[in-house]
């Protein structure tokens, strides 16, 4: 049996894993989705100081108090900001860390300062403060919430429950700089990359040919990668195949690199 935590990205909440935490003990193993500071039915408990060293808190506290180990960590989107805070932190923890279409930010990044132009971050900016009351970032409307990530595979009624249970993000999570010291990087690890969201497994390996240094170091550790022919929020549009993809991830299964020379 694994133990898999689960953390979902922007505006969401554990409520968004319902249907794969339901797949994932239907096949035998548990699933402890988390809601993280600020959103879901914590949304309440958002203050100005929310950011991510609050959420990597909240994962730690979900593993410590909940008395778990070789946990399967997975990470979506932003949620693998606070994941690789947590495994870094406590890796004796931690068996497998999942990129659940989700990028590798590195010690000093953030989503706004790293990810965002200029000019785009004040646009953020200005919406926080006339739209967030100076501390969350709006969900985007439904004709830019796709800028954000392909709905790709989401029905009407899927889309209409993330619409209704998403919650304006604490906006310092998007700003504070994820702080890791490396005591992670030799952690197992899985990379999932949803198709219709425009990452393939081809572009990562033409990557992987041209020397990009996180590729090979990722080959050399062994890393395994996977696809769903999907949208950005796989949990809600493919939700039986995201937990089997899982599954697959923790027994090791899925593509490999090769290794550097």
């Amino acid at each position: 049996m694994a133990v898999f935590v689960l953390v979902a990205g922007g505006w969401l909440g554990g409520w968004a894993w319902r249907d794969v935490a339901a797949e994932l003990e239907r096949a035998g193993h548990r699933a402890v989705p988390v809601t993280l500071t600020g959103l879901g039915d914590r949304a309440h408990l958002a203050t100005a100081g929310t950011g991510v060293g609050t959420h990597v808190q909240d994962v730690l506290n979900v593993l410590a108090y909940e008395e778990l180990s070789g946990v399967v960590l997975v990470g979506h989107s932003y949620g693998i900001f606070p994941v690789l805070g947590a495994a870094d932190r406590c890796p004796e923890r931690v068996g497998r860390v999942v990129f659940l279409d989700a990028a590798a930010p590195q010690d000093g990044q953030s989503v706004v300062n790293t990810f965002m132009d200029p000019q785009r971050r004040a646009a953020f900016e200005e919406r926080v403060a006339t739209e967030g009351e100076g501390s969350r970032f709006p969900l985007p409307g439904r004709d830019e919430l796709p800028a954000w990530g392909s709905l790709d595979g989401l029905d009407d009624a899927a889309l209409a429950r993330m619409r209704r249970l998403a919650v304006g993000h604490p906006y310092g999570a998007f700003t504070e700089p994820l702080r890791l010291t490396g005591a992670g990087d030799g952690l197992p690890a899985s990379a999932v990359f949803c198709t219709a969201n425009g990452n393939t497994l081809a572009m990562i390996e033409a990557l992987h040919r041209a020397g990009d240094p996180r590729l090979v170091a990722a080959a050399d550790k062994d890393t395994t990668f996977f696809e769903l022919p999907t949208g950005h929020y796989p949990m809600l549009s493919v939700p039986t195949a995201t937990a089997h993809v899982l599954i697959d991830a923790a027994e090791g299964r899925g593509r490999r690199l090769e290794p550097g020379p």
